[in-house]
């Protein structure tokens, strides 16, 4: 549902459309440049609302209420834009992003109560590869929707439609924790709970209050680890969105070939990135099962992959020349193939430092990510006067590749796996005997 406006929207202003049965709208290159970024507008808003709101009345209800909402307006949409035309969508968008807005923040808090230690990289692997497949799945059959007697609405309807049947599955099937969840086997549980301590050091009080327990805003915001945590996510969103948002442009004005009008050539790089997600998840499981490196070493090990190597990608690509067309896609798909490591690297540390504020971290650093996801884009219009020479993009590959490498750097330096101390403040939960009689003898006098 992210993507899939800004597949449909070539068929929506398509005047020469092979499929002429549908409306085409006359909107020009910068009514379409507002709308694609209207998600985003409301995709900021909502992070860290989210994480919390998560965190106090559980993960389970934020998600069914933001897949529901936001597939039902990703249904509406065609209607939208032939009553009200582009505002009328991008007042949609704007909704759509404050729905998915919740996803990750609420995600990692799941994550936090539903996986192990032991398999924490893995299962996040898995469920944020989600987000990869989807886009795959997305380029890979638009072309195919949009020329069918269906037309580019069914785009919207076949996103639209499987968001309101996840949401069903989910209601059914999902739980904010083992705890909750009642179809559970006691060994699973019992397993799970074992592994992140719950229960062990928890008083009856505790557990009581727990939901009310207050952010510690504070002690987050001046934590060396979150802080590296947080700019190594912006640095990683900067790289990626550069990558996602304009290397078609340079590959068509540089190298005279226009990857939008192969779908399945657009998919290539998530395709990739999905696989080696799998395969790093796979590596990683392997290095913890016979503990050859300490948890910490992995995710800063994983997170260099992810980052370094597309650092050299995107230097190699300034050089490539229109002869080596082959090598450009090539590197490209190294890119963002390579990028999945860093699943396992900073995007599950929020669960690492704080696992009870999962949700909020992941809140902070997504909506701070995706200020840069924002800005990234413009700076490369900023120093992209001529899309057609060769040495200004190089520039622009060149500014990601170093955000790629301080970002990094920081988060090796001063990243961290321990829980922090502000996740868990002890509470003042009930007084002794003692305390009792002292606290008694004052109210007397």
């Amino acid at each position: 549902m992210r993507v899939n406006l800004s597949v449909a929207i070539v068929a929506m202003v398509d005047r020469n459309s092979t499929n002429p049965n549908f409306e085409e709208y006359d909107w020009d290159e910068k009514t379409q440049s507002v709308i694609l970024s209207s998600f985003f507008w409301g995709y900021i808003v909502t992070q860290v609302p989210a994480g919390k709101l998560a965190q106090t009345y559980g993960a389970k209800i934020m998600l069914i209420f933001a897949m529901a909402i936001c597939s039902v307006l990703n249904i509406l949409t065609p209607l939208g834009a032939s009553y009200g035309g582009w505002k009328l969508v991008c007042a949609s968008r704007v909704f759509q992003g404050l729905c998915q807005g919740f996803i990750f923040p609420s995600t990692h808090t799941l994550l936090s109560k539903w996986a192990p230690v032991s398999e924490r990289g893995k299962l996040s692997t898995y469920c944020y590869s989600g987000a990869q497949f989807g886009t795959v799945i997305m380029l890979s059959a638009s072309g195919f929707l949009a020329s069918s007697f269906l037309g580019w609405p069914s785009v919207f309807y076949v996103a639209g439609f499987a968001g309101v049947f996840w949401s069903v599955l989910w209601y059914f099937f999902g739980g904010n924790s083992p705890s909750e969840f009642k179809s559970i086997s006691p060994e699973e549980k019992e397993f799970i709970e074992k592994s992140l301590n719950v229960g062990e050091k928890v008083s009856v009080i505790h557990a009581e209050i727990e939901h009310l327990k207050s952010t510690p805003w504070m002690q987050i915001f001046t934590s060396l680890p979150f802080l590296s945590l947080m700019l190594v996510h912006c640095g990683h969103n900067w790289g990626f969105w550069t990558l996602l948002t304009k290397i078609p442009t340079y590959m068509k004005n540089v190298l005279d070939m226009d990857i939008k009008q192969n779908a399945l050539l657009s998919a290539l790089p998530y395709l990739a990135m999905c696989l080696m997600s799998y395969v790093f998840s796979y590596l990683a499981d392997v290095l913890s099962r016979r503990e050859v490196i300490p948890l910490s070493v992995s995710r800063k090990l994983f997170n260099s992959i992810g980052h370094l190597i597309p650092m050299f990608a995107l230097v190699a690509l300034g050089y490539v020349t229109k002869d080596n067309v082959d090598l450009a896609v090539g590197l490209l798909t190294i890119a963002v193939g390579i990028n999945s490591a860093t699943y396992l690297g900073f995007q599950v540390n929020h669960i690492d430092l704080a696992p009870n504020h999962a949700g909020v971290l992941m809140g902070i650093t997504n909506g701070a990510a995706n200020v840069m996801s924002i800005i990234a884009p413009l700076l490369v219009g900023f120093v992209v006067q001529d899309s057609t020479d060769p040495y200004q993009w190089r520039l622009v590959f060149f500014i990601s590749a170093a955000i790629y490498l301080v970002g990094n750097t920081l988060f090796v330096i001063f990243g961290r796996t321990e829980i922090q101390t502000w996740n868990n403040p002890e509470p003042k939960l009930a007084m002794t005997a003692k305390e009792k009689e002292v606290e008694e003898g004052r109210c007397q006098k």
